[in-house]
């Protein structure tokens, strides 16, 4: 049974290259576009790890990290935060926040991404 990744990313070409390579790789993967549009995803698909970026309109993802923890049907699901932000601030706070891993995007390779993936699964 393939394992499942939902992808809340705002930047529409890594959305479609992140889908491409880990689709490639065997997942079932689904892809919105920001953080308002997680938790209608989540009605329907239920994934194994969620891909989280955390600067996205609407709703960015600190807010929707704080949902998922605080949501007992989510709270188990591990959430990697891919983003561009690289403070260690920022990366301390998700991970206290309950984020399973955090990457800074343009210090990581695709392969390093699904690697940890497969890790966490």
């Amino acid at each position: 049974m393939k394992k499942k990744l939902l992808i809340v990313e705002d930047d529409r070409y890594l959305n479609e290259v992140y889908e491409n390579r880990l689709s490639h790789l065997g997942y079932e993967v689904k892809t919105v576009v920001d953080g308002e549009g997680v938790a209608p995803a989540l009605k329907e698909f239920t994934p194994d790890l969620i891909l989280l970026d955390l600067v996205m309109p609407k709703k960015d993802g600190f807010e929707v990290l704080k949902d998922l923890k605080a949501n007992s049907a989510t709270k188990h699901i591990p959430v990697v935060i891919t983003t561009n932000l690289g403070e260690n601030e920022n990366r301390d706070m998700c991970l206290k926040m309950g984020a399973a891993d955090y990457f800074v995007k343009t210090d990581t390779s695709l392969a390093e991404l699904a690697e940890k993936i497969a890790k966490l699964l």
